[in-house]
């Protein structure tokens, strides 16, 4: 079982991945992605390894379940399809513009407080949309607008100040890596700022892990429960439409799951069983593939994972092909890579 006292930090060091997919085309390896990959069985041991998943590294945006745990222990009123866009990576489409702005407006505050960096809708629907508009990036549209919103929340709620919300010796900050630490069972190795601006907190592979377990598989009514039942239920506020981390929740009963950009993602179900996945070059081709691998050795049907085996390969418009994980991931192959 996980023990409630954090462990050291994380060694940094250059992480020693190893070849996780393979790029196929027409019966050979055309190219290899490198990473790590963890499944955690429901007690918290491991069940399979592959790669470095004890070295520190940045879960980006993966991190965000954790950080809305943080939020809910500090006073945060939200549930539902609210609390779910908190912990989001959503697509900047009109639900999650709304949802943000409602958020600022039970704060008492609006979009200029925000602090995270104006960017356009992460969607390429809407992102084309907005451009043939003539919009500009915004803070409300970039993908973690709903996180800043919440965060801003939280200070004001707590009586802290709002314009150094970002500041990682601010006490919401302090909070998040308190949290961070008690559910990833390590402490933090290093503190750097995220793309949206917000600090990020370098754990290892297997502490994510083990951080999404406790979240997914936690006590009813719990802050980590609270999170974990939004986002399930409110899977496109999280991400978004026709997003695949959403499609995973929906495919896999009681699946908890989040992505964060240089090909991470996390999953784990309500009785703790548990998968992360570090794509060393940040591809989302071998992320998915990979992470639906992972979560059939967890013991998921593979029949509920077709889905994600990943795209095909084509060649002259047609499949010659396509992005499979290793043998020592996932021995059975599609019929297109043989």
């Amino acid at each position: 079982m996980y023990d409630s006292s954090p462990a050291g930090a994380p060694v940094v060091r250059e992480p020693l991945h190893t070849p996780v997919a393979h790029l196929v085309r027409g019966g050979i390896v055309e190219g290899v992605h490198h990473g790590s990959v963890v499944v955690l069985e429901a007690d918290g041991r491991t069940r399979f390894r592959l790669g470095d998943i004890e070295a520190a590294f940045y879960p980006r945006s993966a991190l965000k379940p954790v950080q809305a745990v943080a939020m809910l222990r500090a006073g945060l009123p939200l549930d539902g399809e609210l609390l779910s866009l908190a912990a989001a990576s959503h697509s900047g489409e009109e639900r999650h513009l709304a949802g943000t702005r409602r958020i600022l407006e039970l704060a008492g505050l609006g979009e200029n407080d925000l602090r995270n960096v104006p960017d356009m809708p992460f969607d390429p629907v809407v992102r084309d949309t907005w451009v043939r508009e003539g919009r500009a990036p915004s803070r409300l549209a970039q993908n973690c607008s709903g996180k800043h919103a919440a965060m801003l929340w939280t200070a004001r709620l707590n009586g802290w100040s709002l314009d150094d919300y970002l500041d990682p010796a601010h006490p919401l900050q302090q909070a998040v890596a308190a949290t961070v630490e008690e559910l990833t069972g390590q402490r933090v190795a290093r503190v750097t700022v995220d793309g949206c601006g917000a600090p990020l907190f370098a754990v290892s592979l297997h502490g994510l892990a083990r951080a999404v377990a406790r979240i997914a598989s936690a006590a009813p009514g719990t802050p980590e429960a609270r999170v974990a039942d939004a986002m399930r239920e409110h899977a496109e506020m999280a991400s978004g439409s026709g997003r695949d981390v959403a499609a995973l929740m929906r495919a896999v009963p009681g699946l908890l799951a989040k992505d964060g950009f240089e090909g991470v993602q996390v999953a784990a179900l309500p009785d703790g069983r548990a998968i992360a996945v570090k794509i060393a070059d940040g591809a989302n081709r071998a992320r998915v593939p990979v992470a639906a691998a992972a979560l059939a050795r967890a013991g998921i049907d593979p029949a509920a994972l077709t889905e994600f085996a990943g795209e095909p390969l084509l060649g002259g418009g047609e499949p010659v092909g396509c992005v499979r994980p290793v043998d020592a991931l996932a021995p059975a192959h599609p019929a297109a890579c043989v």
